[in-house]
């Protein structure tokens, strides 16, 4: 079992970037498939970004690609997502997440969470 705690989200102006983090506690961090998801107001939860063991495995969704990097330190048992070139759209509630297995891109597929940091992007 593994136990996420995200940080870094905040208010930023459009054009502009964040990190977060995903600090995860439990054994075998490195055995995990990790993802971020968002979740804009009254709008469901979509993913965003997910990356396995190595960076061959790695997958975003359209709207982030060129844009957003997912990383891991298993060293530190933590994932990161650099947010670049932010856009109002990108304004949401921010999870983390884990899952074993392969990559998957479904928030039905992992089976940890955390508990979210707000992201938001100001025009």
């Amino acid at each position: 079992q593994v136990q996420l705690v995200e940080s870094g989200g905040g208010l930023v102006q459009a054009g502009g970037s964040l990190r977060l983090s995903c600090a995860a506690s439990g054994r075998a961090f490195s055995s995990y498939v990790m993802g971020w998801f968002r979740q804009a107001p009254g709008k469901e939860r979509i993913f965003v970004a997910a990356r396995g063991w190595s960076a061959g495995s790695t997958y975003y969704a359209d709207s982030v690609k060129g844009r957003f990097t997912i990383s891991r330190d298993n060293a530190k048992n933590t994932m990161y997502l650099q947010m670049n070139s932010l856009k109002p759209e990108d304004t949401a509630v921010y999870y983390c997440a884990a899952r074993r297995g392969v990559v998957r891109t479904t928030d039905d597929d992992f089976d940890y969470w955390g508990q979210g940091t707000q992201v938001t992007v100001s025009s």
